[in-house]
């Protein structure tokens, strides 16, 4: 039996074993931008800190996140070439997807250089914070092309089953920053273009090896710089399934910045208690994110080669894993989060509105799993438009609807909380009739065939 191969074994047990390393990434990862950020914070202090955590984080977490979506496409068409052992065509998009991200992430280092300036005056950023900010965010554009490298081999080798690899590389890599913006910033002095340089090497060698070990590969997946190449059609089809999850994760950004606009109306101690809240019930999102990384690839290996039934029984499989882990989470948060936001803050205000906002989403967990698991599986089949419309009117558009409509009238953190809850719900009442009246299975089928 081959280890990375979905369609083979015990579903669960394929599905926990490819889920936990995925997971295991991301909470390393979290726990690396929370010492990164203590490490900016004590070292250069609180100016320095928002000059690399405020309006720079929102700025590439839109427009990083859009690109590494755009990318994401690949990663599901290499699944199900995998699922049907179609080599040929795997290899195409994998050199393809590669090449892209070559391409646009130099595009992206160079707009990134010069519209720095721009997008920050964008997003008011406060004046004394600005030289900073636009010395740290130019200097991140400048690793455009390792970021998306790195993203885009992590997606072939989960497309192949392997979530290990990923794991390791990023570990190194995590390691390597936080012993590097200690290295910039407090021996070198080198300010916030330390932590910058820092994240800009870290990702350069994580890329490196990502493309190194693929070159090594004896799989499918096996990277060669010869056959490296644009194939326009192949390209096509993976803008087809990325360009609706770039979107997506831009319009995420974009609805949780007015999100954040609405509570910075409320005073700092209401900001502090967000942004405090939003570390604890981090757990969640990482973990949601995981599974619906791991179903995506699952059901594509499971389309690619015919076995519907087992790619079913893998959807109840994740549906049920995620349902339960949600409540449970929900549960631990509500009874435990006073404790948790303690280690966080010291002031009782803040503690009692973090309490208190805890309540008004977590025991709505279990509705966004299943936007999770039912969108990732639509995503894994190739039906990407239809769902991705569903989402963003259901999340982001009412989202934004409910913060100009109803906010200025129920101006409260429980009024400006409850767009989540009211457009989760929305979104996957609408997602579970489109799941199960549409007919998308057949309808992918036949849009496979064509492709053959």
């Amino acid at each position: 039996m081959n280890k990375y191969d979905l369609t083979e074994g015990v579903i669960w047990k394929k599905l926990l074993a490819f889920f936990f390393p995925i997971l295991f990434g991301m909470l390393f990862q979290q726990l690396y931008n929370t010492v990164d950020a203590v490490i900016v914070g004590k070292c250069l202090g609180s100016d320095a800190l928002a000059a690399v955590g405020g309006s720079p984080a929102v700025i590439t977490n839109l427009v990083i996140g859009f690109f590494v979506g755009l990318s994401s496409g690949a990663g599901v068409i290499i699944s199900q070439f995998y699922g049907a052992k179609d080599y040929e065509r795997l290899s195409k998009t994998a050199h393809t997807g590669i090449a892209f991200c070559l391409v646009v992430g130099a595009a992206l280092t160079v707009a990134g250089w010069y519209l720095t300036p721009w997008m920050l005056s964008l997003v008011k950023t406060p004046a004394e914070v600005m030289a900073d900010s636009i010395k740290y965010l130019r200097i991140y554009f400048l690793g455009s092309i390792g970021l998306l490298i790195y993203n885009i081999g992590s997606g072939i080798m989960r497309a192949v089953g392997n979530s290990k690899r990923p794991l390791y590389f990023l570990g190194v890599c995590c390691v390597l920053n936080i012993f590097l913006d200690l290295f910039f910033i407090k021996v070198l002095g080198m300010g916030v273009d330390g932590a910058a340089w820092a994240t800009d090497i870290s990702v350069a060698l994580c890329a490196l090896l990502m493309i190194v070990s693929l070159g090594m590969s004896k799989g499918p997946e096996r990277f060669s710089p010869r056959k490296l190449n644009l194939n326009m059609r192949t390209l096509g089809r993976v803008l087809y399934m990325g360009v609706p999850a770039g979107v997506q994760s831009a319009m995420y950004s974009i609805s949780n910045i007015l999100i954040q606009v609405a509570i910075n109306g409320l005073g700092t101690d209401v900001v502090s208690a967000w942004s405090a809240i939003g570390k604890i019930d981090g757990i969640y999102w990482v973990t949601s994110n995981a599974f619906g990384i791991a179903i995506c690839a699952f059901v594509g290996q499971c389309f690619g080669a015919g076995m519907y039934d087992r790619m079913k029984g893998g959807v109840r499989a994740a549906m049920n894993m995620e349902l339960g882990t949600a409540a449970v989470l929900a549960v631990l948060l509500c009874a435990f989060s006073r404790y948790g936001l303690m280690l966080i803050v010291d002031n009782p205000n803040v503690i009692d509105l973090g309490a208190e906002m805890v309540f008004y989403f977590a025991p709505f967990y279990v509705v966004w799993t299943v936007i999770e698991i039912l969108s990732a599986t639509l995503r894994g089949v190739g039906d990407a438009i239809r769902p991705t419309l569903i989402v963003v009117l259901g999340v982001c558009v009412l989202r934004a609807a409910w913060v100009f409509a109803v906010v200025p009238f129920w101006n409260t953190v429980k009024g400006i909380s409850m767009a989540y809850p009211v457009s989760w719900t929305t979104a996957a009442a609408a997602l579970i009739i489109y799941y199960f009246k549409s007919g998308w299975l057949e309808r992918c089928k036949g849009q496979a065939r064509d492709i053959e």
